[in-house]
């Protein structure tokens, strides 16, 4: 585990194409979170990510597995006994016996991802929940509540970090929620880390520094000064008209960009100087910066 971002050295210019990121393993052209999807994006490709972004979550029996949703029914054929149950309520071996999409794919531990990635391929690691209810992700905590929201999140920290020590990708570990941020902090400063941000500007910032973040990573729609901004996506915005990308910088901090979806979305963010952008689709970045648009 080599421990850096990968795109910290361009920060201060920018000039070079962002960081391609393959979320979840290109969800749109593979099965998410999968060993065949991070193996396809990291080979089986013309265009090929420097990192891939994986989910992670425990399950009943200790094991860390890649999966994004708590509930197991949106992904899998889990029968309707299990659809409503939540991943860390079950055994990885009756995981197992799930298949993902229709694919004849099944749910993987992050130590199978690992294996399956080549060194020169990065991941981020985002860690969903460590298997409780309790968690609280998308705030800007109270200092009182973080110690326990830490606590919450420490055991299955350690198991990640354990499960990273040998890896010889680039790591960046990512999360909605600050208590996952302190405890990577509290199990292995070395470690990078990656504040989510969804509410706020201001209060995702304020995280990122009580963590010295390395980098943030923001929806696309949080971008100021492109057409991009608080438009629809989802419940997400309206933000503040904050620019993130010149805070971000100017504290050294990379900002990376959720969940692109189209090659003009990318453009504008390019243009607008972010480091990486995070996609479901690898061709995002193949018409440049400036291909097809008209200046502002």
């Amino acid at each position: 585990m080599s421990g850096t971002t990968g795109t910290t050295e361009r920060q201060a210019t920018n000039q070079d194409a962002p960081t391609l990121i393959a979320h979840r393993g290109f969800a749109g052209v593979h099965p998410e979170n999968t060993v065949a999807a991070f193996e396809q994006a990291a080979t089986g490709l013309d265009v090929r990510p420097e990192m891939v972004e994986v989910d992670v979550m425990p399950t009943a029996d200790g094991e860390v597995v890649a999966f994004h949703d708590f509930e197991l029914g949106r992904v899998t054929d889990a029968p309707a006994d299990l659809a409503d149950r939540f991943v860390w309520e079950t055994p990885y071996e009756k995981l197992t016996q799930l298949e993902v999409l229709g694919t004849g794919e099944s749910i993987p531990r992050l130590a199978d991802v690992l294996d399956a990635l080549p060194p020169e391929v990065g991941v981020n690691v985002e860690f969903k929940n460590p298997g409780s209810t309790g968690v609280r992700p998308r705030e800007n905590l109270p200092r009182d509540d973080r110690p326990a929201q830490r606590d919450l999140w420490l055991d299955f920290a350690e198991r990640v970090v354990s499960t990273l020590a040998d890896c010889e990708n680039d790591v960046l570990v990512s999360s909605f929620a600050e208590g996952a941020l302190a405890a990577v902090r509290a199990v292995d400063p070395s470690i990078p880390v990656a504040a989510v941000f969804a509410e706020s500007v201001a209060d995702g910032m304020e995280v990122a520094r009580r963590y010295d973040c390395e980098a943030v990573h923001a929806p696309w729609n949080m971008i100021s000064g492109t057409p991009l901004f608080n438009a629809e996506y989802g419940s997400l915005g309206p933000y503040e008209d904050v620019d993130l990308v010149e805070t971000a910088h100017r504290e050294g901090r990379t900002v990376n960009v959720w969940t692109v979806q189209s090659w003009y979305q990318a453009a504008q963010l390019r243009r607008a100087g972010v480091d990486g952008v995070i996609a479901d689709y690898p061709g995002v970045l193949q018409f440049g910066d400036d291909a097809g648009l008209a200046d502002d």
